[in-house]
């Protein structure tokens, strides 16, 4: 297993700095499942952008000496209105009260050293700074017959509800990429996860 050696929060000029590693990262880390994201750079920069424009986002980079090998983001969930409002419709929650956590992303060698609460954390701890009282992120929901679904897979709904989070009922996003093997773009449902902070 290679070492992590920094866990750090980047805001500011060093977000702007690291988002074509994230961007890099998201495109490998992703082609595995449950994503199967067939992605490419110019569609992540694009999507990146909106952490690039907020002067609230963070993202918490994980570091092998000065090689960024993992990445988590977050920023307010009303910078993402656009994606994501349609899906609290109905849910009683104003999306002006809730950051986000959006993706993790961490390379395999990597994995098993805590990381993932740290990315948690230190996002938490910043939406904390902010205000925020809440915090929410989704996660891709794939059939379970899937064909592409590995025999030894183990969600992370453990995980998630050990920090504190659950599923918000009805409240599913429809996010579209490109799947390995596929000719286009599909609509993918994410479910929606929230805790208070």
């Amino acid at each position: 297993m290679a070492k992590v050696t920094d866990v750090r929060a980047l805001t500011g000029d060093a977000l702007g700095e690291a988002l074509d590693h994230v961007a890099l990262l998201r495109i490998e880390v992703f082609r595995a499942w449950p994503y199967l994201y067939d992605g490419d750079l110019e569609y992540e920069r694009n999507y990146l952008q909106a952490y690039r424009d907020s002067n609230k986002a963070i993202v918490v980079g994980a570091f092998d000496s000065e090689t960024l090998i993992g990445a988590s983001t977050g920023a307010p969930l009303a910078d993402h209105a656009d994606d994501f409002a349609a899906a609290f419709d109905g849910s009683g929650l104003d999306i002006n009260d809730i950051f986000y956590c959006a993706e993790s992303v961490l390379l395999p060698t990597y994995r098993g050293q805590g990381v993932g609460h740290k990315f948690f954390d230190l996002r938490e701890a910043h939406a904390r700074a902010l205000g925020y009282l809440k915090c929410a992120f989704c996660g891709v929901e794939r059939p379970t017959d899937h064909p592409m679904r590995p025999a030894n897979h183990r969600p992370l709904d453990a995980f998630w509800r050990a920090r504190g989070y659950k599923p918000l009922p009805g409240v599913v996003a429809q996010f579209s990429w490109k799947d390995i093997g596929d000719e286009g773009e599909t609509l993918k449902p994410l479910q929606f996860w929230i805790r208070d902070l």
